[in-house]
């Protein structure tokens, strides 16, 4: 509830207003009112009768509610229900068979937030940007379902913007991440069964820490259910070799096979159940994750369909060129949701996706997207994350009028050193453009404005947290 009067709205109120607005335009929220979204098939299969006979809202994955608590004053009117899916669904035929493919990626809103604001996980075990993306095929009265997961690292750590094009990650020191990461898994081994890791990170650089301390800690639970890959994606497909994904694909072949799928015949008999998932990950759970992602959901939705008769014996997927390029653009345009939502642009690497190789084109595009994702992260990021918490009511606005944490006062330094930074190389163009009597003197002006833009610019750099767009309304310690 935001304290508005119609006459004299407050400037507070308008950025509170615009906040909303900001989430609800945001592309991916559906609702459907004879239809659980928040459930996968599998879930739906396994639930009692009186499961059945509740409300859409009391029965709801809470999870993947992201007005929960909206409709917490519309608990008579249950039927209203917005999730945070990204659904695509589409006709398909092969060999003159007619099925319908769906791709459903519920997006959790337990820590949410945007890219560098939210990483890692909270106390409770909920890991940032988790999402589950579940593979229906419909036919001929049968169903299949393959379910997969992505979440950040669940460990506590953070990567906060500073104006440098990538942040250096860095692991706390001072918390107990065999709490939180427990909890995760526990969770995680509950809702899904066994689980295998697929940890797509560099294995050097600033990334490598991380995965030395996923490893570490996941040999620490000794727990037979959770199985650790690591995959450095980089280093195996640099210089554009990206079949070498068929690497990890085969790797865990046989595990996929073992997990296998959800599928029911046309009478409403179990066939098989899905006994775990692959969780997969890199730094964002987004560019990287969705390639690895769609390749093993290719795998599955190969059996459903070989199983359902649709598909012979012999016939590969990827012969079907008319249901190839649908599921590769439903994946690419999956991936772009998932990103938009979380980094503020598309996916990156989706020519891939799209295409089955690397292009040239797909290169400038990521770099379009990654210069895009700078700049938003960077200066941008701090409304949208404040955004997502007013909507989710991790914030709550007093309605008195006692001062917002909107008030706050930038520093000094946030107004007056861009200025003087701008000042500076303005009067080096000047310089450059009105030369002086002499080379020296104009020389000596060069060198004396260069000078100031380029220490203003190093101060500005070294106090780069001063400088970026950050969340207002949630602490930064109780996110991380």
């Amino acid at each position: 509830k935001l304290h508005c009067h119609e006459l004299c709205p407050t400037q507070d109120n308008k950025t509170f207003l615009s906040m909303i607005n900001n989430v609800l335009t945001t592309d991916g929220f559906y609702f459907c009112t004879d239809y659980d979204l928040t459930h996968t098939l599998q879930r739906l299969a396994n639930v009692s009768h009186d499961f059945q006979e509740m409300s859409l809202l009391e029965r709801a994955d809470q999870r993947f509610v992201w007005n929960g608590s909206l409709l917490r004053e519309f608990l008579t009117q249950p039927e209203v229900l917005d999730p945070d899916p990204v659904v695509v669904m589409k006709p398909c035929r092969v060999n003159g068979k007619i099925f319908e493919w769906i791709l459903i990626s519920r997006r959790s809103c337990f820590r949410a937030g945007v890219r560098y604001y939210v990483r890692g996980i909270d106390s409770e075990g909920h890991a940032a940007n988790f999402v589950e993306t579940e593979q229906i095929v419909l036919y001929n009265g049968g169903r299949a379902s393959f379910v997969q997961t992505r979440g950040s690292m669940p460990f506590f750590w953070s990567q906060r913007p500073n104006l440098k094009y990538k942040p250096k990650p860095l692991i706390s020191k001072n918390t107990n991440h065999m709490d939180g990461f427990q909890r995760h898994f526990d969770s995680q081994v509950l809702i899904y069964g066994k689980q295998t890791i697929l940890n797509l990170i560099n294995q050097k650089g600033s990334e490598k820490p991380l995965e030395q301390a996923f490893a570490k800690m996941v040999t620490g639970m000794e727990n037979g259910m959770i199985k650790y890959v690591a995959f450095d994606f980089h280093k195996e497909c640099s210089g554009m070799r990206w079949d070498r994904l068929s690497i990890l694909v085969d790797n865990v072949a046989e595990t996929q096979d073992e997990y296998s799928y959800f599928m029911v015949d046309t009478e409403g008999k179990v066939l098989s159940q899905q006994k775990g998932t692959f969780r997969s990950n890199c730094m964002d759970c987004l560019d990287r994750t969705n390639v690895i992602q769609s390749m093993l959901a290719r795998r599955s939705v190969q059996s459903q369909l070989q199983r359902m008769g649709v598909l012979h014996v012999a016939q590969r997927i990827e012969e079907q060129a008319d249901f190839e390029k649908i599921y590769k653009n439903a994946w690419a345009d999956n991936a772009n949701a998932c990103a938009k939502q979380y980094a503020g642009t598309g996916a990156l690497k989706t020519d891939f996706t799209r295409t089955g190789k690397r292009t040239q084109m797909g290169l400038v595009m990521d770099g379009v997207n990654s210069a895009i994702r700078y700049y938003k992260n960077n200066f941008s990021d701090g409304f949208r994350q404040d955004s997502i918490d007013l909507f989710l009511g991790n914030y709550a606005v007093d309605e008195t009028d006692s001062p917002t944490p909107l008030r706050i006062q930038k520093d000094w330094k946030f107004l007056t050193l861009p200025i003087i930074m701008v000042v500076a190389f303005s009067m080096c163009i000047i310089c450059l453009l009105m030369a002086g009597d002499t080379w020296t003197e104009t020389l000596a002006y060069l060198l004396f404005w260069g000078t100031a833009a380029a220490v203003t610019a190093a101060v500005i750099v070294f106090n780069g947290r001063d400088f970026v767009d950050a969340p207002k309304l949630v602490q930064k310690e109780k996110m991380d």
